[in-house]
């Protein structure tokens, strides 16, 4: 069986659709999996070694340079790549119009959520067959429930996604609490005083804290925390595959809502999710089979979590 997965973006969504490759490996031992993904993130669809091939688009980057020549040959580039296979079926686990246009683009039938299930409802009409999967459940599980639904399978256990994804350990000491200070939204940021108080508490107990970031602002936050933090180290810019084998390295991982905190569990390590203007009801760490304990969502949209809170729920692990 030749399938193509589409899920182009964000970096959590894209972990999330993680365990649908795991889960189709597992009924189908043989399948050929290839991803279609925005290129900025097509190195997590590689850490699993159950996806082929990736293809990546570049939607984001092509809308800054549409008028380009050069654009449109990446454009053309990209439709003769997607175009060589002839798939048994695509299944679109977005659900949106522009994640179904691009399912469209590919050769073989077309599989996604029904109206009443998709994010943005108008794409169930670009689908060849649709599914009705209860949007009041956990991201992983939506997926999951989508990919079985296309496929013909049947859910050994919904509740213990397996990520299926292993990375090498950075050359860091052990000791080190990775600390996730970055989010895309001001309003789920936690506050500054709030980290220096957990990493502080975190030096106390032996931990070095590490704190990666991205760009200038963000790197700024860094550098400020880590001279209040006693042996706090910010590190330098990092692709997504380092930062992976940061999070495998940590002791622990904390992190507000960013899709690094689900990279972190994916690969095993203990993740406690700061929420602070969203809820993680649908999109909150989940940790796989084995690590049920080891994942943990706190606070709500208006209500963020305490440093005392943090640092309880963080016990078992300092």
């Amino acid at each position: 069986m030749r399938i193509l997965l589409v899920k182009t973006s964000s970096l959590g969504d894209i972990i999330h659709n993680l365990p649908v490759v795991s889960d189709v490996r597992h009924a189908f031992p043989d399948a050929q999996i290839d991803w279609l993904v925005e290129e900025s993130f097509a190195d997590i669809p590689l850490l699993h070694p159950g996806v082929r091939m990736v293809i990546p688009v570049a939607l984001r980057r092509w809308r800054k340079s549409i008028l380009k020549a050069a654009t449109w040959q990446e454009i053309r580039e990209f439709y003769a790549a997607l175009r060589c296979e002839n798939y048994d079926v695509v299944v679109d686990t977005q659900g949106l119009l522009k994640s179904a246009l691009l399912s469209c683009l590919a050769r073989g039938r077309r599989a996604g959520y029904a109206a009443v299930s998709a994010r943005e409802p108008v794409a169930a009409l670009l689908y060849n067959a649709t599914f009705t999967v209860a949007k009041n459940q956990h991201a992983v599980r939506c997926n999951r429930s989508l990919v079985a639904a296309a496929l013909g399978y049947a859910l050994s256990d919904v509740s213990a996604p397996d990520y299926g994804i292993a990375v090498p350990i950075a050359s860091t000491a052990r000791n080190t609490a990775l600390l996730l200070t970055a989010t895309s939204r001001a309003d789920k940021l936690w506050p500054e005083a709030h980290w220096q108080a957990l990493g502080c508490a975190m030096a106390a107990r032996g931990l070095i804290c590490l704190l990666p970031s991205g760009n200038s602002t963000e790197r700024a936050r860094a550098i400020r925390l880590a001279q209040l933090i006693p042996g706090a180290v910010a590190l330098p810019p990092l692709s997504l595959r380092e930062l992976a084998s940061y999070c495998a390295a940590a002791q622990l991982v904390v992190g507000v809502d960013t899709g690094l905190v689900h990279l972190a569990v994916a690969v095993g390590r203990p993740t406690l999710a700061l929420f602070c203007a969203s809820d993680p009801e649908s999109t909150g760490v989940l940790a796989g089979a084995g690590d049920v304990n080891a994942a943990i969502n706190l606070g709500m949209q208006g209500a963020p979590p305490s440093v005392a809170e943090v640092l309880a729920a963080a016990q078992p692990w300092l």
